[in-house]
Order: C-alpha cells, then structure tokens, then sequence
C-alpha cells in the first residue's frame, strides 16, 4: 500500500473548487511577520473564582480568545472552564469511539455510526450533530493485519443544532481530533525535522514552518483507504467549507472552534493555520469568522514565523497544559522560543529554526508517582479542570524529579510485585512516547 504526499506546489482539485467561491482579501500587501518574543504563559492558580457575570451568549467572542483571554485565565472564569471542559470531552469522545481490536472489521476506525457516537459515549445532549469523519494517513508503512489500510479514523466534524447555537450566540462548527495510538502515528510524530508548510500555492512564505511528521499526517493520502476521500487536509478543507457556506446567508454569528489532544492538538493548530491562510473563514463583505483552537497537552508545531503568521492571521490557541508533561516541552527542545528570548528578539542564523508554542498558556500542575503516565492523560486534564480548585502549579526551582524524590521520601518504601514494575516502567515510556 503505497502512500503518496499530497503536492502544494499544485493545489489539489478540492482547493481549486473552494477557492474558486470564495473572495479573498488581497493577502500580498500583508506586512512581513514581525518574529515576537516568548509566548506570554498565564498560569492558574488557586484562587476564589468570580461570580458568574453575563451568560456565555453574551460573552462568547471573549470566551473564544477574542482579546487573547484577557482577565479570563488567571483566575480561571467559570465560563471559560466550563467551555475547555465541555471541549475537552468532546475531544474524549474520539479515544472512547477508536477501535483498536485487531479482530474487528472496524479495527483502526469508529466503532460507531455518525449519528450513534456521542450517544455512544456520553454525550448525547452535548448538542452537537456530527457531519463527517475524518482520517489521517502517516506517510509510513507499518504492517497492521491482512487488508487493513494504512488510514487511521481520526477525529469527525459537526456543528451546533439550533438550540445550542441559541445557548452559545453563535453557530459553532467544531473539529476535534484525537492524539496518538498507532505505532506510524508515534514515528510521524518523531520526524522532527523543520519544513516550510508551503500551504498556500499562491503565497509560498518560505519563512514559515512546521515540523514535518505533522504536515506528513496532515497532507498524506491513502487511496486504499474505502473510508477518506483524499487527505486528511482536503477532508477538513472541504466539508468546513460546505458548512460555512451552508450557513453564512442565515445572518447568524458563527465560529469555527478545533480541539485536540496532543498529536490532535498539532492537527488542529495545523488546520487552523490553512483556514486563515487560505482565507476561507472570511465572506466577500469582510465577514470574518473567528477560528479558536483548544490544545490540550499539545506539541509545539512549528518555528516563530509560523507564530508570529498565525497571530497575524488571528488564530486564537488556548494551550491547556500540565507543567510536567514532557510532551508539551517538544520538539524543539532546546531550539525554541526561551532561547530566542535570551537572545533579545536578535535574528541569529539559527533563529528560523527556533521552535515556538502558539497562543495562552493555562497550566495545570498534577503529578502521581506511582502512575506517570497521568501527566499526560486527557481524562486527568479534564478531572482536574472540573474542581473547584486547580491544582497549585509547579513552583520554581522544582522539577518532576524533586517532586518524586520528596513524595518517596516522605513514604515507606514497599515491594512491588514484578508485574506491577513492568507495568508502570510501561506507563512511563509510553508517557514519554506519545506526542
């Protein structure tokens, strides 16, 4: 089965049939993108929450990162938790519907029809219908079972019914994806290597980049596959668009809202990006419809000159992250953002190659040493943003290893059966796998 990347040098056949409804603004008189400092991190804290003011249809272009979540993170807003929680579990959905079981026609899809999934998993009144699965294929071939393709089902769209657009005050069209589970999936994820993301035909922008493996899962097709119809791009590009155009004569407010969790995060941004890029979220009047992307325990995706293109675009990324998920400090280890900090904003020969986080920060701080692999568990994400309290965050000068150190100390120390060591050694590699 072989697996072909799409080409952006020549647009493919879906972006020509998008492109050709829309009218873009002129996107060539855009002043160069000023590469910023270190993304600003707004970290919660304990704190007394505020008193609800106002109800979410009032507030809700505030709620979506309209002024960057000004006053609305630290201390965290109800309203606001309340939204990353409910996004949260509609990203949740997508681990509780994969099949993973070798034996099962469905194996590497949904286990579920469109319209049975969120019943399926708990959240049939979450006011959503879902209108398209989407699957992404990694540009790599690892034997799975006799026939089975190398697409992977990886997230679905849907959109708001009428009575949740009322309760929200607008249209919203979400996007979530689910992050890694497949072997092909953590080697794409591993390819951490720069490329200029080149998706926009008619505006190369060398300058901006995105670390390949991404762009890999994002622009690959699998024409084996009997589920997708083209790449996991050309799916998403397509079906936003019909729903944009279904709705924008109905003179209602809408948004374009994408979550994810971890490599589903890196999609998301990615995604959110080529909408921008490609101007599909604005009308002919100038009508702009806001793209807000929720990031829990997310990646970095690409260098500052695609942060400095996505703020400039306005791309709205809320990053949920826990101070001790080592997924949320890669790629870019030690090239990123912090280092081009120290360097005053200079452009050093290397500074293209400086990865950076896009958007606000909302850390989290938990930690189990006798289960790490929880640091980067979307369902502890979720648990610990439905308290009254957040957990206190890391504090400086204290690392996971101190904190592990300090937590054995103050216990007995107890054998564990064999079983139990390998399992945890387990949880943990594969808590530092999983990006």
């Amino acid at each position: 089965m072989a697996s072909a990347a799409v080409s952006t040098q020549n647009p493919p056949p879906i972006l020509q049939r998008i492109s050709s409804s829309w009218s873009r603004p002129g996107m060539s008189g855009v002043a160069p993108p000023r590469l910023p400092s270190a993304a600003p991190t707004l970290r919660s804290r304990p704190a007394r929450l505020p008193e609800v003011k106002g109800c979410l249809a009032g507030m809700w272009r505030k709620i979506q990162g309209a002024d960057d979540w000004s006053d609305l993170v630290e201390p965290l807003h109800p309203l606001l938790r309340e939204e990353v929680v409910r996004y949260g579990e509609l990203v949740a959905a997508c681990y509780k519907a994969f099949d993973l079981d070798p034996r099962s026609k469905r194996y590497l899809n949904c286990k579920y029809g469109r319209s049975r999934l969120l019943q399926e998993v708990g959240l049939a009144s979450c006011g959503y219908e879902i209108t398209k699965y989407i699957y992404a294929t990694p540009d790599i071939i690892i034997p799975t079972q006799s026939g089975a393709c190398c697409g992977r089902w990886i997230g679905y769209v849907a959109v708001s019914s009428d009575e949740e657009a009322k309760r929200l005050g607008r249209r919203d069209v979400l996007v979530s994806f689910r992050g890694t589970v497949t072997g092909a999936e953590w080697i794409a994820n591993l390819m951490s290597s720069l490329t200029p993301a080149n998706l926009d035909p008619h505006d190369p922008r060398r300058d901006v980049k995105v670390e390949s493996g991404f762009l890999s899962l994002y622009t690959s097709d699998d024409s084996t596959c009997r589920f997708s119809q083209g790449s996991c791009r050309e799916q998403l590009l397509s079906e936003v668009a019909r729903l944009i155009n279904k709705h924008k004569e109905e003179e209602e407010e809408m948004s374009i809202t994408l979550a994810g969790h971890s490599m589903g995060s890196a999609l998301a941004l990615l995604f959110g990006y080529d909408l921008a890029e490609l101007g599909l979220n604005r009308f002919r009047l100038q009508r702009e419809v806001p793209i807000t992307v929720y990031s829990f325990g997310g990646p970095r995706v690409g260098n500052t000159g695609f942060k400095a293109r996505c703020e400039e675009l306005g791309v709205k990324v809320l990053r949920v992250v826990n101070v001790h998920d080592p997924v949320t400090k890669l790629p870019g280890l030690f090239l990123n953002e912090n280092l081009r900090a120290l360097a005053a904003g200079c452009d050093l020969p290397w500074s293209c190659s400086c990865y950076a986080h896009v958007g606000v920060e909302l850390a989290l701080d938990f930690f189990e040493v006798q289960n790490p692999a929880c640091v980067h568990d979307l369902e502890t994400y979720i648990g610990l943003l439905k308290r009254s309290k957040l957990v206190q965050i890391h504090k400086e000068g204290e690392d996971l290893l101190a904190k592990a150190r300090t937590f054995v100390g103050r216990k007995k120390p107890q054998p564990w059966p064999w079983q139990d060591v390998a399992r945890q050694v387990g949880h943990l590699v594969q808590s530092l796998s999983l990006i």
